[in-house]
């Protein structure tokens, strides 16, 4: 007797809402198909193995579907940890690592030798070819020390020009993966904002989307209140903000939204890299996950 394979009501109610799912997604995939996306990834994103493999199975997805993703990463964690492990000083001014010559070569191993390659291999690994990317390579990332009088943050840079190159040599086969590590004018390395980086990367490759994992829900309008998610605002709010005085940790990823917004990219997104697939719940829902924040 042949076998006979019996499909029960639940499976078709399951295929329906994938269906749906899809359907959802679909003008969005047509919006953004041929469009460079730049993510920045960091924070809690990068801690366990599941959210790794989401996040890199999300940028798969992008690529798969037509998009152009570039992922720009930090690693501060990771920093961190050999840092105490060494018994280096870890101290933040603003939100921004002090790095001195002894950090700055620690943070270019762990940045460009480790969590770059992680995360090429993560890539890999969910179907799509990856390529891994510092300041140095091809002129990426010109930067100059930080030196805004208050504090002497040591090998710490801002981005002084992005030389896109290198990315078009490598066409639209390839996801970049960018290591938020500059270089100066005499071949010295700077330890630089991930956040900064993304958005200066943003602005130089015309990306029509930018995208900044955290490890918060998103913009709050009250920090203290978990509920007050900002589903979407502007530009002039987040400049309000930035006068009126932000949390040290968000006053990057805030400067890097104005920067990036003011530079012609049409939106940005804060999203919560905690949660999976926030990534393609943001780009491709009509609901999000996070806050968008246009011109």
């Amino acid at each position: 007797m042949a076998d006979i394979t019996l499909r029960n009501a639940a499976s078709i109610e399951q295929i329906q809402h994938r269906v749906a799912v899809l359907q959802e997604a679909l003008p969005y995939i047509k919006q953004f198909y041929g469009s460079t996306i730049v993510i920045k990834y960091g924070g809690a994103a990068m801690t366990s193995p599941e959210l790794k493999a989401s996040f890199a199975r999300d940028v798969a997805l992008l690529k798969l579907v037509g998009m152009n993703p570039i992922v720009v990463h930090g690693g501060g964690s990771d920093i961190s940890r050999y840092s105490d492990r060494l018994g280096l000083d870890v101290r933040f001014v603003d939100g921004l690592r002090v790095t001195d010559a002894q950090t700055m070569e620690l943070a270019k191993m762990v940045l460009v030798g480790k969590v770059n390659k992680e995360i090429v291999g993560q890539l890999t690994l969910a179907g799509v070819a990856s390529v891994g990317l510092a300041g140095d390579d091809g002129g990426l990332i010109r930067a100059e020390k930080v030196d805004d009088g208050s504090a002497d943050l040591g090998h710490v840079g801002r981005v002084t020009a992005i030389d896109p190159k290198v990315l078009d040599r490598l066409g639209d086969e390839f996801v970049p993966v960018v290591a938020s590590v500059g270089v100066g004018s005499g071949g010295e390395s700077y330890n630089i904002n991930a956040d900064t980086v993304a958005a200066a990367l943003g602005k130089a490759v015309h990306a029509e989307r930018v995208i900044f994992l955290t490890d918060v829900e998103g913009l709050l309008a009250d920090v203290e209140v978990p509920s007050s998610l900002i589903s979407r605002t502007d530009l002039a709010t987040i400049e309000k903000m930035l006068e009126q005085g932000a949390s040290s940790g968000m006053i990057p990823k805030l400067q890097a939204v104005r920067d990036l917004l003011r530079g012609g990219v049409p939106a940005a997104y804060i999203i919560d890299g905690r949660m999976p697939h926030s990534v393609l719940i943001e780009l491709l829902t009509e609901a999000g996950v996070g806050t968008m924040i246009t011109r």
